[in-house]
């Protein structure tokens, strides 16, 4: 058989494959505010004090930290003072369901490509390609993009879950752990990065305590209630009460905080829903309506005092004296008083 015969194409098939695996980054999306002032937000010498002094740890590279028991402002604050900073914020809440992939990214899938190259019979080439996908969360974001991130009541999260912060905090590292087999490995901060925290210190349930390391690596300024001027103004911006009303609301609020343990006292949340109510309602803090006396006992007379007496809440009666002693009734009962049992009791006759 002549030689040429043995060479036919048929018979001299060659093949060339190729595998290659990538892992694709996916930029987080715009999951970020740009906080605005808004027109119920009230500005006092106290409220700018405490925005000077946060302002001037972060400018300094520094994270802040508000802590406070609940009602005193954290989380208003901390956006006021994002908002002078001028940068995007991107803002996460405490979980304690958190792991570390909720604050850096996590895999999100795979995408398998294949090839098969026949142009030519007598070669048949194959191409395959596997992309695996990564999407940044949002801490990953706020620091490559530096912006500003508020962690509000961060303590609700495990500590292991906010390890990544420790690098990030300290020596402006973020560590991807997940990324390292592309080069990915680390993420140098952004240097307008910042971080502001708030947690409640005095709360007892579902929170954890922040281990030292990062406490260490912020500031904290302590909060306590606002001062009696700010407070007024607050109630009246937030419920367009008049001034001499809130003046009132807000001095029987700030006289039952001397009742109960620290984390139990009224804040300015309890301000506010009098005040809404009564404005509302049409209604007026004065010792003629009784609109104004069911309302501040249904909204300061919740056990919160923890103290009792005959196994009865000592509350209604501290409402009724701090009512007494602001208007300087010393009668034994106001007028629309409620009876122990909840039935509105005639007012006494002169």
């Amino acid at each position: 058989m002549p030689a040429a015969a043995m060479s036919h194409p048929a018979m001299t098939e060659e093949n060339s494959s190729r595998a290659a695996a990538v892992l694709v980054r996916l930029q987080a999306s715009d999951d970020h505010i740009v906080p605005e002032p808004s027109e119920q937000f009230v500005v006092t010498p106290h409220i700018e004090a405490l925005t000077e002094r946060a302002l001037a740890y972060l400018e300094a590279g520094y994270a802040v930290h508000f802590a406070g028991p609940a009602g005193t402002g954290k989380t208003v604050l901390a956006f006021h003072v994002a908002s002078r900073l001028g940068r995007p914020v991107v803002l996460m809440h405490g979980d304690d369901e958190f792991d570390s992939s909720d604050l850096l990214g996590k895999h999100t899938g795979y995408r398998k490509s294949k090839l098969i190259d026949n142009y030519i019979h007598s070669v048949l080439k194959t191409e395959e390609n596997v992309n695996t996908f990564w999407v940044d969360n949002r801490l990953t974001s706020a620091c490559q993009n530096g912006h500003t991130l508020v962690y509000d009541e961060f303590n609700r999260s495990r500590p292991e879950a906010n390890n990544a912060l420790l690098s990030v905090l300290e020596e402006r590292i973020l560590n991807l752990p997940g990324l390292r087999r592309t080069g990915e490995g680390y993420l140098e901060v952004h240097p307008h990065f910042r971080a502001i925290f708030t947690s409640n210190p005095e709360e007892y349930a579902g929170v954890h305590k922040t281990q030292d390391a990062l406490i260490d690596r912020m500031i904290t300024i302590h909060l306590g209630h606002f001062d009696r001027e700010t407070e007024i103004q607050v109630t009246v911006a937030r419920s367009r009460i008049a001034r001499a009303e809130a003046e009132v609301i807000v001095d029987i609020v700030r006289k039952l905080r001397e009742v109960g343990v620290n984390n139990h006292r009224p804040s300015i949340r309890a301000c506010l829903a009098i005040a809404r109510v009564l404005a509302g309602r049409r209604a007026h803090a004065s010792p003629d309506d009784p609109v104004f006396h069911w309302v501040c006992q249904d909204v300061l007379s919740v056990n919160t005092a923890k103290i009792t007496r005959n196994g009865r809440s000592i509350m209604p009666g501290k409402v009724n004296e701090a009512i007494r002693s602001i208007f300087g009734n010393g009668s034994g009962q106001l007028p629309g008083q409620c009876s122990a049992n909840g039935a509105a009791e005639p007012a006494p006759q002169e």
